[in-house]
Parts: C-alpha cells; sequence; structure tokens
C-alpha cells in the first residue's frame, strides 16, 4: 500500500528511497503507531532515528509490528557525541541495535563531528569495523564540512555514503553540496521544512504552490528531489505523512527551482548550529 518512492544508489552500492520519515519526537506507543502507518499505509521505507532522540526502541517496535518485510526496509541511527572514542562507540552501536532489537542497520551516521573533541576520526573507525561485522550496512554522517570529510578518506580510506545536514530553502547549502556532488557523496536534508511556519508562509513559495495546485510543503519536498537531497520530513499525521511523499506526479521548472534558491540567507541556520564550533553532548 502506499506510494512508491524513488531510490537511489549509494557510493557503497546500498539503494535508499528519495524520501524517508523522520522520527524526532515520536516515542512511545503512539510513535510506534505513527511510524508503523507511515510504512504499512503510506509507504515509507526509509526510518531516520537517532541515539540521542531516545526512540530506537519506539522504531524498532513499528519495524516488528509492520506487515512490511525487514528487508525492504531502510532504517537510520545516529552515534551522539559523547560516545566517539572507539571503544565507547563500538559499544553504543551494539546498544543501538539492543535497543531498537534489530540484526543490524541500514545506515549508521556520526550525529555531529564534534572538532573540539576531535575524536570523529575513531568513531569513523568505529562504524567502519561495525559495517565489516555486519552490524551496518553504509555508514556515514551527519553536519561534516569539507574539511572533516576530506580528512576522513585521507586517513581512513572511506568516504561517507551520505552527509545528513541543515538544508531548506532558507539555508541551501550550494557549496556543501557541490562538495558532496565532487566526492560522490549523497545529501540528506535534516529539517527540510525549516521547522519553522515562517517559510510556510513565503509568499513567493506559496505562487509557486499556486501554480502547481500543491502545497507550499509538497513544493519544498520536490524541490529537495530535484536538488538531488534525500529529505525526512517528520510528521506523526497521517494526512501529513501522505502529502509529504505527494511529491511524484509534478515537476518544478528552472525558474520555480531558482526563485527558491534565492531565498537563501547568510544566517539561515534554524538555531545557529554552525559544525565549525557546535558540540553535541
Amino acid at each position: 500500500m502506499g506510494i512508491p518512492i524513488p531510490e537511489i544508489t549509494l557510493n557503497d552500492g546500498v539503494t535508499i528511497p528519495v524520501v524517508g520519515l523522520g522520527t524526532y519526537t515520536l516515542k512511545g506507543c503512539q510513535g510506534a503507531n505513527a511510524i508503523q502507518s507511515a510504512i504499512d499505509k503510506r509507504g515509507y521505507r526509509l526510518i531516520d532515528s537517532a541515539y540521542n532522540y531516545e526512540n530506537e526502541g519506539t522504531v524498532g517496535e513499528a519495524v516488528r509490528r509492520s506487515s512490511v518485510s525487514r528487508e525492504e526496509l531502510r532504517i537510520t541511527s545516529k552515534l551522539p557525541g559523547r560516545y566517539q572514542e572507539y571503544k565507547k562507540a563500538v559499544i553504543t552501536i551494539e546498544e543501538s541495535l539492543y535497543r531498537a532489537n534489530l540484526d543490524y542497520y541500514d545506515l549508521y551516521l556520526i550525529h555531529w563531528p564534534n572538532p573540539k573533541q576531535d575524536n570523529y576520526l575513531e568513531a569513523w573507525q568505529a562504524l567502519i569495523d561495525a559495517k565489516k561485522k555486519g552490524l551496518i550496512r553504509s555508514i556515514g554522517v551527519c553536519n561534516f564540512l569539507p574539511e572533516h570529510l576530506e580528512r576522513l578518506e585521507r586517513e581512513t580510506g572511506v568516504m561517507p555514503s551520505i552527509n545528513q545536514i541543515e538544508l531548506h530553502p532558507l539555508f541551501n547549502q550550494e557549496q556543501q553540496r557541490i562538495c558532496h556532488k565532487e566526492n560522490n557523496v549523497t545529501t540528506q536534508s535534516w529539517s527540510p521544512l525549516a521547522r519553522a511556519n515562517e517559510v510556510l508562509q513565503d509568499s513567493t513559495l506559496q505562487q509557486i504552490a499556486e501554480k502547481h495546485n500543491k502545497s507550499i510543503s509538497q513544493v519544498i519536498l520536490r524541490w529537495h528531489y530535484q536538488l538531488g537531497a534525500i529529505s525526512i520530513p517528520k510528521s506523526s499525521s497521517p494526512e501529513r505523512q501522505f502529502e509529504n511523499i505527494s511529491i511524484f506526479d509534478f515537476s518544478l521548472d528552472e525558474e520555480d527551482m531558482n526563485l527558491i534558491l534565492g531565498l537563501n540567507r547568510t544566517d539561515g541556520r534554524i538555531n545557529n548550529q554552525d559544525p565549525a564550533i557546535y558540540e553535541e553532548f
């Protein structure tokens, strides 16, 4: 059931849908019900979680309840900043699997580089080794700047399959996306709708939405898709979940794309979380 979602192939051969479900704040029975509904009734196959979301167990419960086979799903989690030392990272990856009661994660990411601590290289080696053991199918990062990505490849020979970054119409990350394309790293967008009512009230986006007879959210998510970025909008509402993946029956033209790119701001980050200095706990 649900809408078929196109897939792309990552640099390690793993396939992944171009739209997934964000699960931040989705917890407990209510969260499991929302995630299961997204899988069974709406067609979602990519589910994004994190150790620090404290909902890996909720995601795992939704997977167990679902009528969709585990092999069809792509489940993601993320390593928190406080566990980036190699031995701690190894244990945390195992703990993530125990929490979700899963045998493997399809995608496991380092949540932030935490450059002041400077342990992300150890964490990356832990992910590489966990992949060799079959605990993870594909390994990636979040919020890594070009210099962080270059260091990973230079010192380990392994480039991440994905870099999940803040990306939305107010902060379009043009230079970061260029870096990803040059290095065959897939861009994934967190907070693709900007987590703000401001963007949903924007007159430019409203005009484009009316032109295509779509909602502003659908226009923004289509924009991500046409940029080549995987979006992971969060919603517990079945209606909104359906709306967020109903983006494959129309296209934005060049003018539409450029108008949205023109909304970019130098101070467009939602919470001013600059990966060059931000430290995740």
